[in-house]
Formats: C-alpha cells, structure tokens, sequence
C-alpha cells in the first residue's frame, strides 16, 4: 500500500507540473500575444499619419447661379458620405477586393497564407493578399513596392485603423481615396466623370465597372481598353454573384448592358482663368486662404464672376483690330464692377492669360489723363465756395520752375471752365488747379480710394508717377462718381462654405464716403459730356456711359504712346481698359492712343446689351442739384435798329439781332459813349432790345452776349447807328 501511495503521488505531481507548464505557456504566449499586438499597434500609430486621413478635396469656384467654372486640386477629388453611395457599389468593390471586410480585423489571414504559398514557389512577391484595410493604409501611408518591409507596416497600420476606426468609416475612406485613372480620385469623381451622374444613381452595372478599376484603373480604362474593361466588370459582377449580393438573373441582366459611358466633357473657358487668378489671391489676403490649403481643403466658393459678360469682353479682346501697336504682342487688361455692389463681375489680366501668367489687372501703369478726376478736379469741386463746374480756370503754357506743361495740341484759349477743362483733358488748367489747390490735399482724397502715392510733383495731374496705378484701383476710384460719392471694396468672392458645407465667410464690403453727391453727381454730368463730344467720342454705344481717356507718351519713341486707358461707368457697371506693351522699349510702341480702348469698351458694353439690355440711363439723386449744360455763347449778326412811337415815351428805339436758341443766354446792349461805353440794359432768352427816349441820347449800340454760368461775356457784335 505504501508503494501504491508513493506512486500516486508521484503521478499527481508530475500532472500537476504538467499543469503548470501549460498554464505558464499559455501565459507567456498570451502576453507574447499582447506584447505583439502592443508592438503593431504602437508599429501601426507610428506608421499612420493622421493628417492624411482628411483627404485632399478638390476646391470648387461657382458662380452665383451654380456653374463650375473652376476647380483647384492637388487630387480631383469630390468627397461622398458612405450613407450616399448605394450598397450595391459597395457590394461590388467588396466582391472583387475583399470578400471576407465585414469578418477580418484588417487581415485576412486565409489570403494572407496562400499569397505566401504562391511567393514561396515562385521565389519571388507574385501575390498579394491586401484587404480593403491593408490597401487603404498603402496608399495612404505608404509606397507601392512590393517588399517584405512595406507587407508588414502595410499589416500594422491595417491592424491600428481597424482598432480606431469603423467598417463603414474605413470603407468610406477608401471609396473616396482610391484612383480611377484620367487624373480622378474617388468614386464620386469617377462616377461623374464616366457617367455624368452621382454615386448614388449608379446601376449595378455601372458600379461594377468602377470597382473594376480599382485594379488596374490605366489597364482596364473604358476609354482606352473598352473590351478589357468590360470584360473585368463581368467579373466583378460574378463575383457578385458568388457572395450572395445579386443573383443570377441579376448578373445576367446586368452583364447584358453595354459599358454605357457618358463621359463628363468639360467645356474649355479659357476666358475664366483671369477672374480665377483675382480669386485666389483674395482668398490668400482676405481670408487668409493659402493656394495650397484651396487645393485640398475641399472648399466651394460662390464667386461674382458673370459668365457671360466674361466671356464677351474674352471674344472682343482676341480682336486684333482693337490693339494698335507697331509689332506683335499688344496686351490688354480688363475689369468690370457692379457699381451698386462691388461685386466684380469681369477681369481679363490678358488677351490670352493662362493661370501663372501675369495679371495685368493688378499691375499698376501711368494712368496718363484718367487720374484728372480723382486727383484734381474731384478734390478741387470739393471746395464749392471756390470751385465750380463753370468755375474759369487759366488756359497757357506754364513753367513750374522748370515743369513745363503745354497741352496735347499746344492750343490755347488764355481761359477755361473746370467743365471744359476736364471735358477735352485740357493739360495747363489741370496742373493749375492742382498747384491751387495743393498736392497734400489732393494726395488725402487719393488715399481714400485705396491709391497711395510716394509723388509729390505736381506731375500726379497727368498721371506722371513713379509707381503707377493698376485698373483695378482706378475702377475702384471711379465708382465714387457713380454712387453718390462713396467709395466701396470691390471683390470676386459673394461667399466660402468648407467641405462639410458650412459657411465660412461672406462678403461684407464697407463703403467710404469721398465726395458729396452733389460733386459725384457734377463729375457724372461732365464725364458723360466727354464721352458725347469731347475726348471719348471714338466708337457707338447707344445708352449713357460716362467716363475719360488717358495715354501717356512713349519714352523712348517721340510721338508714339506707351499706355492708353478709358476708364467710365454705365448706370450698372464701372469699368476699366488699359492696353500696351509689357515691354516698353524702342521696338515696342502703340501706334494709336485712347480711341481704341474707349472704342473696344463701348463693343464690349454693346456686344453685353444684346444679350440683356442695359439701364438706359443715370438717375439723378433727390439729394442734388441738375448741372446745366454749357452754354455756347453766340456770335450777333444781322444786328438792326428803329424808330418805334407811341406810348409813355414818344420816341422809342428798336434794337433786334439773330442770337441763340439757348434762352439761358444773356444779351448785354451796350451805347457807344466818349470813354467808358455804357451798358444801357440786358434781355435773356429774347433778341430785341426797346430804348426809351431814344431821340435825344447818343445812337450808336452794340450787343454782348452773355453766360450766367461762367460769367463771361462773348464777342460784341457790330456797331449799329440807330437814326432816322
């Protein structure tokens, strides 16, 4: 019994060790297990980049009325929500990629041993065995070569987003990752693009052929390989099939269908590429919007741009016949503001710019005569008690301590209204007024209208400076003149909503009052008076445009012009047009002046006004006074005189004459006396003149016409001897 009793313990004992091993084992595999389960996990956090699972998303530029005109992208990418996309496209990229995505936790071990099967036979890495999980981290995280190294990152940062993230967050990341060939990202994209439709009215069919891209998406492209694309969609249909997701009449009626595409083209606007340079670079100052973050930030931007007046000002400016120049390469800029807004609606920063080039809109030029009303006759008019619009104004040649001005045609009147003056850009009364008035002073109401000058010359009153002013500034400055004085912040963007849809930012432009009504609505007077008949006569448009010419001479070229400008304004719209070399060398001169870009303006406006017709013409303001228009005073001919009798006095004289339409004009009667002649009395708006006691004064008179509104006499006519 004893030796019994030994032995049972002997058996107890060893299975008892037996026990502990195994339990030991097991406790030593089981925290090998976490500690290699804390290895990739911690492997997978360091291998994941949590920047790159926000994906970049293509930035969208519409128009107000929700045309795409523009797309800004590093990846053309349209993001989609997973609750968006049908489940029978996602059935379809499960079957063909990863039956087994709703079972693994990022591996798929099964694939995994016969991918490792087939490397081994072939001694190489024929096979892979990646997961949906397993490609989303490779092209997110990693490279596409096929090594041991990148296999097992590729398997611990599966592993870690499988641990942090959802099937249906996983699954969404990689619809919207994947490529699809042509420069598309994601099944959006893909599925706009291939079929001219959204994910979510894709047919089974259709989805199918997209997951079959996912592949090969050069080498199974329905553009350039139709029979292999379609081929691999019936594939991925069987395999469908073979899950359980579509049965097999299904697949049979779906493989029947032809490929079907409908492929998105997009039409070419070259004419945009201005306005979309003008908006990148107010999201980059304004908004604080850089280039890189619009080309991944997925950001849609309601934009002011009207197409269909971009692209007729793009039309006109391809029009040789419009760009004087003694060789090729005339260039141009253009830019349209919605005066009651700021919105601009318009800018071409060059005859044929393409994004990168330079955007002449914003470069700055001598303004040459178009910088007179804002720098001098609008400051000055500012002055009422002093300055007028009939206020008379020296006309002669000067020397400003050897600044010496001269009109363009060197002609002279020894006197000249502010209206007329700024009418036909008359040099030496400019430079006057603005000596007259100061430059400090004009330079404050510059500063205003956002123009800032290191000039201290009395040479800003032609527009002679050392940096220049760009259109966009002058555009600007002119809507002063047509709203009532105030001066707004133009601007390309309306509105900026992010990639989830919420608004960011909206446009809030301030206004700066600058001028009075009553100046800006002067200025709009005389500046349509330009465009009638004074210096902006050249080319038709019909309905009211007011506005001013300027050019600048060349430098290196007597007689030839560098820049030439007109800048005006309809009831709407503010505009500004220069044109010129960007080079300004002996071999580079415009061969015509401010004609043609006031021509080219007024066939731009036309050209607009067909297409929707215009405002007719400018309201006055309650708040203002009309401005009369000049009066022309008349030469006296045909001058008479006659006895009449009768009545109190029984000797009367007759005076009549030919004069003026006008009944604003005035007519002096003036009797021929020793010495100092007398003015004996004065009618307006008639031509005969009635002296009483006639028979007993001196009997020779002369007539002077008259203006109330400069206060100037005309030239006297004839004397005329009243007798019997």
């Amino acid at each position: 019994m004893g030796n019994k009793k030994q032995k049972d313990e002997k058996r107890r004992f060893k299975l008892s060790k037996r026990w502990k091993i195994s339990i030991v084992s097991i406790v030593i595999l089981f925290v090998i297990a976490l500690i290699g389960l804390g290895v990739i996990l911690y492997g997978g956090r360091l291998i994941v980049n949590q920047e790159a699972l926000i994906l970049d998303t293509t930035t969208t530029l519409e128009t107000t009325d929700g045309e795409v005109i523009g797309k800004l992208y590093n990846e053309n990418r349209t993001l989609v929500p997973i609750d968006q996309i049908p489940d029978h496209v996602k059935d379809a990229f499960i079957a063909i990629e990863d039956q087994r995505f709703y079972e693994h936790a990022g591996v798929d071990i099964k694939s995994v041993f016969r991918a490792i099967y087939k490397d081994i036979l072939a001694m190489s890495k024929v096979e892979g065995a990646s997961t949906i999980t397993q490609q989303l981290a490779k092209n997110l995280f990693l490279y596409n070569d096929k090594t041991w190294t990148r296999k097992t990152k590729e398997v611990m940062a599966a592993i870690y987003l499988e641990q942090k993230l959802s099937k249906d967050e996983i699954l969404e990341l990689y619809l919207n990752e994947i490529y699809f060939g042509n420069g598309l990202y994601g099944i959006e994209t893909a599925s706009n693009y291939f079929f001219s439709k959204s994910v979510h009215d894709l047919s089974i069919a259709e989805g199918a052929l997209l997951a079959g891209l996912a592949k090969a998406p050069n080498g199974y492209s329905p553009i350039n390989h139709p029979d292999k694309a379609l081929n691999r969609r019936n594939t991925v249909l069987y395999s469908m099939e073979a899950a359980g997701m579509i049965s097999t009449e299904t697949r049979l009626t779906e493989e029947g269908k032809t490929i079907g595409l409908a492929i998105l083209e997009l039409e070419a606007n070259p004419w945009a590429d201005s306005y979309i340079d003008l908006v990148m670079k107010e999201a980059s100052e304004k908004y604080q919007l850089s280039i890189d973050a619009l080309k991944r930030g997925g950001y849609r931007i309601i934009i002011n741009m009207d197409d269909d007046k971009q692209r007729i000002a793009y039309e006109k400016f391809q029009e040789e016949s419009y760009f004087p120049g003694n060789t090729t390469g005339v260039e141009g800029a253009f830019t349209m503001m919605e005066q009651g807004t700021g919105k601009i609606i318009a800018a071409l920063g060059g005859r044929n710019y393409q994004l990168g080039d330079l955007n002449r809109v914003t470069v700055k030029r001598q303004p040459g005569s178009t910088i007179k009303p804002i720098a001098v006759y609008g400051p000055a008019m500012m002055q009422p008690d002093k300055y007028q619009p009939y206020t008379i104004l020296p006309d002669y040649a000067t020397d400003y301590s050897g600044y010496v001005v001269s009109n363009a045609d060197n002609v002279y009147a020894n006197s000249v209204t502010i209206y007329d003056a700024l009418k036909y850009s008359n040099n030496a009364a400019t430079v006057w007024l603005l000596d007259e008035i100061g430059i400090n002073y004009s330079k404050k109401y510059l500063q205003k209208m956002g123009i800032n000058l290191k000039d201290e010359g009395l040479a800003i009153a032609l527009g002679g400076l050392s940096e220049g002013v760009a259109p966009l500034q002058l555009m600007e400055s002119y809507r002063t003149f047509a709203n009532e004085g105030k001066m707004i912040d133009s601007h390309t963007i309306d509105r900026i909503y992010n990639r989830d849809g919420e608004m960011l930012s909206q446009a809030e432009p301030s206004e700066t009052e600058v001028f009075s009504p009553q100046v800006a609505w002067n200025m709009t007077e005389i500046l349509l008076e330009a465009v009638e008949t004074g210096t902006a006569t050249a080319g038709e448009f019909s309905k009211d445009l007011a506005g001013k010419t300027g050019s600048t001479q060349h430098p290196f070229v007597e007689g030839q012009t560098k820049d030439a400008w007109f800048v005006g304004y309809t009831p709407q719209y503010v505009t500004a047009l220069w044109m010129g070399y960007d080079k300004s060398d002996k071999k580079h001169y415009l061969t015509g002046g401010s004609n043609y870009p006031t021509s080219l303006t007024k066939a731009i406006l036309t050209e607009m006004d067909k297409m929707e017709p215009l405002v007719e013409s400018f309201t006055k303001p309650d708040s203002v006074k009309d401005l009369p228009k000049p009066i022309i005073l008349p030469e006296i001919i045909d001058l008479q005189a006659s006895y009449e009798f009768g009545g109190f006095s029984i000797v009367k004289g007759k005076l009549s004459w030919q004069g003026s339409v006008d009944e604003r004009v005035i007519y002096r009667i003036y009797r021929e006396e020793d010495g100092i002649d007398t003015r004996v009395g004065e009618v307006g708006g008639e031509t005969e003149f009635i002296i009483n006691n006639a028979l007993f004064k001196s009997n020779r008179y002369y007539i002077v016409p008259y203006d109330p509104l400069t206060k100037l006499e005309g030239t006297r006519s004839e004397t005329i001897e009243l007798s019997w």
